[in-house]
């Protein structure tokens, strides 16, 4: 064997060099490291420009706004982004733009203050107090006689004409002064009705028709009376009572009878006290009357129809 045989046999003994291998966390590094890049440029733009961090991060709802036009031009302030051109979109002033097609829904109250109509009626009998003082005064001046004027002056016979329709109108309204004057104050209670004195009195007064009607049950013929009817009560200031009226009958006469025979034996209902005489001199409250299977009356107040009043 010659030396360079010697030296092949001895280069194919040693083992082959291993070939590099890649990292296998080269990935997730690099994924940390733009995760990281990501939420560092999100906490600079936070910091840096927070408005428009928020517009970008924002809700925004979808609106669809239904249009029955549509145009070849673009209107100049688009308020909405549409498939489709509208001229005069956007254009019409101090007009929003409604989210639903359905009409606006109507407010409901669960009563109404009648002390509020109380104080409207107040204003409008100072506003009428000063009406007729102002056309006293005007009729007053007028009624100056100016010496200087001829008797068919043109002035003169204006004046005269002026009087006439002021002295008609001061007795128009001087007879509805009176007769507004000469009027009780009414109170009407209602279940929205604040003040503790008008609901302890109507507690007193519900009460006690209550046990004069289980006492008293309405019969016919040996047998009881079902049904509900709603009735207009009305007391004065000594608690007697001024009239009754079936506001929505039982649809059985004889149970409106007994039930209006019934108010009228549990009255009289006590006088008002100090403050509530200040404020009224009757009250009229609307109740619903129930005659039920257990044979017992029940009672309960309504709000006060307007037409009624």
């Amino acid at each position: 064997m010659t030396a360079l045989q010697a030296m092949q046999a001895e280069d194919t003994s040693l083992p082959a060099p291993e070939e590099s291998k890649p990292s296998p966390h080269r990935g997730l590094t690099w994924a940390l490291a733009f995760s990281v890049a990501v939420h560092l440029g999100l906490v600079t733009l936070r910091f840096a420009a927070p408005e428009t961090y928020n517009r970008v991060f924002a809700d925004t709802p979808l609106e669809v706004v239904l249009v029955n036009a549509r145009s070849e031009d673009k209107p100049d302030d688009a308020q909405v982004l549409a498939q489709v051109r509208l001229a005069g979109g956007g254009q019409v002033p101090d007009v929003s733009l409604s989210s639903t097609p359905l009409p606006p829904a109507l407010e409901t109250e669960a009563g109404t203050d009648i002390s509020e109509m109380q104080r409207k009626i107040e204003a409008l009998k100072m506003q009428q107090m000063r009406l007729l003082t102002q056309l006293k005064d005007e009729l007053a001046v007028l009624s100056r006689d100016n010496a200087g004027d001829k008797v068919d002056s043109p002035d003169r016979q204006a004046r005269e004409e002026r009087k006439q329709q002021l002295a008609r109108q001061l007795a128009r309204i001087e007879q509805r002064v009176v007769q507004t004057q000469g009027a009780a104050r009414k109170r009407y209670i209602s279940p929205a009705t604040k003040e503790v004195v008008y609901a302890l009195y109507y507690d007193k007064m519900r009460r006690t028709i209550e046990q004069q009607g289980t006492l008293n049950f309405p019969e016919s013929g040996g047998e009881k009376l079902y049904g509900q009817l709603t009735m207009i009560i009305t007391v004065d200031s000594k608690g007697l009572l001024l009239k009754t009226e079936v506001a929505s009958s039982s649809r059985n006469p004889l149970l409106d009878e007994r039930a209006i025979a019934i108010v009228r034996s549990s009255a009289p209902f006590g006088e008002f006290n100090k403050k509530m005489r200040q404020q009224a001199d009757q009250i009229v409250v609307v109740t619903r009357f129930n005659f039920s299977r257990d044979d017992t009356l029940e009672t309960r107040m309504l709000a006060p129809d307007p037409d009624k009043k």
